[in-house]
């Protein structure tokens, strides 16, 4: 039976996704009489702030019931002061320093404005219906942006390290006759990465993404650095891609490292330099991540981005850890739009056209 084009979830861009989402925002911003700027530059953005004047503080980034609860809890309002990336080379105005969560697009604001929403979660609980779609008890409570840690593994140096310190102990002890010297107990592996989980529900990792363009690549070298890889992922079914770029010199200080010049009497253009990436770094890190901590972990998206959606099923297609494959899962916004009251559904169909699965 052929299916009907129009029962498909459209294919978004997360340019595409960009633009609809801030035009949304500014009609917002406009007929609201809501605290904004717009961003300079090739795809502009909409700034929301904080609204003193009005009788109750707002900001229009935000469900008015999410962020007065936000404001309350002293834990959740340190999340508002997460500094954006680009705001140093992206200005609103040059006496306001916007924050990541400012952002009309923000997916760690949207994240917020569910999960912080009085009837999302009150009274140390969560709804339950909200608890049953994810699979977790209902007293969970939301903690935003923790950085659990991800061993890494210990490098040369630290080894070499370590075997200079214990023989030099070793002569020590000979030096002076005491070959029962007690040596210090051997240190722990304290080598982490700092991966940030954007919310932790008990024992579930969530990752929320809205526009952001991919999840992250990064070198073979640099994901080879985790201990656990080799455990959790058949390495070599891991997504790739190949990039292929000009050749560049490095800075002029780093003269060790510059080309001889190309000749220029044969005609032959410089050839292109080209190198393999790992993609979905930042998902990799994050299963790594929940494995440590003995959690499950869930990548929380849009519907309409096939692209994320489609890396991360090839992330987990590279997961040959059977007892833990089945802690990995997905959901859409558009999924979890089912579980939540009307006010807030209907907020959310009107700033960021997500509208119930």
């Amino acid at each position: 039976m052929t299916q009907n084009p129009l029962s498909a979830p459209a294919r978004w861009s997360a340019s595409l996704l960009r633009r609809d989402l801030n035009a949304r925002a500014q009609h917002l911003a406009l007929t609201g009489k809501l605290l904004h700027e717009q961003t300079t530059g090739s795809e502009p953005s909409i700034i929301f702030g904080r609204d003193e004047q009005a009788e109750q503080a707002r900001h229009g980034n935000f469900h008015l019931a999410s962020y007065t609860a936000i404001c309350a809890n002293s834990e959740w309002s340190r999340r508002l002061t997460k500094a954006h990336t680009a705001h140093r080379r992206v200005r609103a105005r040059a006496d306001w320093q916007w924050m990541e969560l400012d952002c009309a697009n923000s997916s760690d604001a949207l994240l917020m404005n569910i999960f912080c929403h009085p009837d999302v979660f009150s009274n140390n609980r969560l709804n339950p219906t909200v608890a049953n779609l994810l699979g977790i008890p209902s007293d969970t409570q939301p903690n935003f942006g923790i950085h659990p840690g991800v061993p890494l593994k210990k490098s040369t140096a630290s080894r070499r390290k370590k075997a200079t310190r214990s023989t030099q102990q070793k002569s020590t002890a000979s030096i002076f006759n005491k070959p029962h010297v007690p040596t210090q107990p051997e240190e722990p592996d304290l080598l982490k990465d700092r991966t940030e989980i954007d919310l932790q529900l008990g024992n579930l990792f969530l990752e929320a993404k809205l526009t952001e363009s991919n999840f992250q690549t990064a070198s073979q070298r640099l994901i080879e650095r985790y201990r656990d890889l080799e455990t959790i992922f058949d390495i070599e079914r891991l997504p790739k891609k190949t990039i292929t770029s000009a050749p560049t010199h490095p800075p002029t200080e780093d003269f060790a490292d510059l080309e001889e010049p190309t000749s220029t009497t044969s005609g032959t253009p410089t050839p292109a330099r080209s190198r393999t990436v790992i993609q979905g770094y930042q998902l990799i890190r994050n299963v790594l991540a929940a494995f440590d901590s003995d959690a499950s972990f869930c990548v929380l998206c849009d519907t309409r981005r096939h692209d994320l959606i489609e890396t991360w099923y090839s992330i987990l297609a590279a997961v040959h850890y059977p007892s833990f494959a089945w802690r990995l899962k997905l959901l859409t916004w558009q999924e979890l739009n089912t579980a939540l009251p009307e006010d807030l559904q209907n907020f959310l169909e009107a700033k960021y056209g997500i509208l119930p699965a």
